[in-house]
């Protein structure tokens, strides 16, 4: 099968998948269990940088996919696209100060960024699997 066919699927599960653990981490860390929400947040990293290699890879070699939605529906996907895009450009720079804080135990630090990242992060993550579902499923 080509990659080129595939590879919005399999993006669009990773960013899915990265959503969950994004949940689960945010539920381990309200609870206190730093350990869970390490690993948990290590594990949306890797899940979200597989897909960001994906993504790469796909829109390399990939033509371009014309939103076919018509009305009303077609300025409200391309905002969601636009503002998918440009907070996605943001957050990779402030998903690697939080977790670069994180990790060193940095907490001062990590803790008000996290405040402002972790919206974000989960922002794009969901709105990119709606971005999926109106391109390739729903029209």
């Amino acid at each position: 099968m080509d990659p080129a066919q595939v590879l919005p699927h399999i993006n669009a599960s990773l960013n899915a998948l990265a959503s969950a653990l994004l949940l689960a981490a945010r539920w381990q860390i309200a609870q206190r269990h730093i350990e869970a929400h390490r690993r948990l947040m290590l594990a949306a990293l890797v899940v979200s940088a597989l897909f960001l290699v994906g993504y790469i890879s796909y829109h390399y070699a990939a033509p371009i996919f014309v939103f076919r939605g018509q009305g009303w529906i077609r300025p409200v996907y391309y905002a969601l696209l636009i503002s998918h895009v440009l907070l996605a450009a943001l957050a990779i720079p402030l998903i690697a100060a939080t977790a670069w804080f994180g990790l060193r135990r940095m907490d001062a630090r990590h803790r008000p960024l996290a405040r402002w990242t972790w919206p974000l992060w989960m922002y794009v993550s969901a709105s990119g699997v709606l971005v999926y579902l109106l391109l390739y499923r729903i029209y």
